[in-house]
């Protein structure tokens, strides 16, 4: 089943599903889009037949991140909560998870990319979380993004918006493997380890992995939330910000 932005495509006869993100150039994570993952991941979830989900972005890109847009006054607190339920459901999905990145990883790309098992990239492939640029931060990228590089690595990405080619993020073990056709790559890798496993036990192996992070990620983000919505997004360098990108200006920070 597929939506006006998500593909979903069977492989391997049901062993595999695909999700493409199909909103480019940017398959910019809207509301719209966020739904339709989270639709496609509950289905996944409940064929007792799957054994890996690929996550990919269609053309050029993997995805430039959440919608700028939708961060407006007014807007923001009906969207980051809904984000913030993707990844919920992305912890807690039973079935291994790959990115297949490509272009731009950015911002919300970037979460969706790190709250999966293992990232496929090609060598041209940019990451980062460049958030902090618009004078807000990624509460998902600050609770994930230490548990997969060092935290020095971590912490320069999400205070300074620094972006990654994938050399150095591949030294970091930000990306797991490099492929000049990175998709062809992760199916082959799927072939080769995870189809001849049990389904049932790749199931409960997933889940057991993941219970630290699914745990840290539960812990923290209702504080990160409150915290983005309730005192960052009453600053008025977080609203300049959002409105400078929206109208293709240099900001004006009043440092407050």
């Amino acid at each position: 089943m597929s939506s006006a932005k998500l593909q979903t495509e069977s492989l391997y006869e049901g062993a595999v599903v695909r999700l493409l993100m199909s909103a480019p150039p940017g398959n910019v994570l809207d509301i719209e889009m966020i739904d339709a993952l989270r639709a496609a991941l509950a289905r996944a979830e409940n064929d007792p037949g799957v054994k890996a989900i690929i996550l990919e972005g269609q053309g050029a890109h993997f995805s430039f991140g959440a919608s700028v847009p939708e961060h407006r006054p007014g807007e923001i607190d009906r969207a980051l909560p809904r984000f913030h339920d993707l990844f919920r459901d992305l912890l807690d999905v039973g079935h291994p998870l790959i990115a297949v990145v490509r272009g731009q990883c950015l911002g919300g790309g970037l979460e969706l990319a790190i709250a999966c098992n293992w990232i496929f990239a090609a060598p041209d492939a940019k990451l980062g979380l460049p958030e902090i640029k618009l004078a807000v931060f990624p509460p998902i990228g600050t609770l994930l993004l230490p548990m997969r590089v060092p935290r020095p690595v971590a912490e320069m990405m999400c205070l300074t918006g620094r972006i990654l080619a994938v050399p150095e993020a591949q030294s970091h073990h930000l990306v797991d493997f490099v492929a000049a056709d990175p998709g062809a790559a992760a199916l082959a890798w799927i072939q080769e380890n995870l189809l001849a496993q049990s389904a049932a036990a790749l199931h409960y192996a997933t889940r057991a992995v993941r219970t630290l992070p699914r745990d840290e990620l539960y812990r923290g983000l209702e504080e990160l939330e409150r915290m983005y919505l309730r005192q960052l997004m009453h600053t008025e360098d977080a609203r300049e910000g959002i409105a400078a990108f929206l109208e293709k200006r240099p900001p004006q920070w009043k440092n407050r």
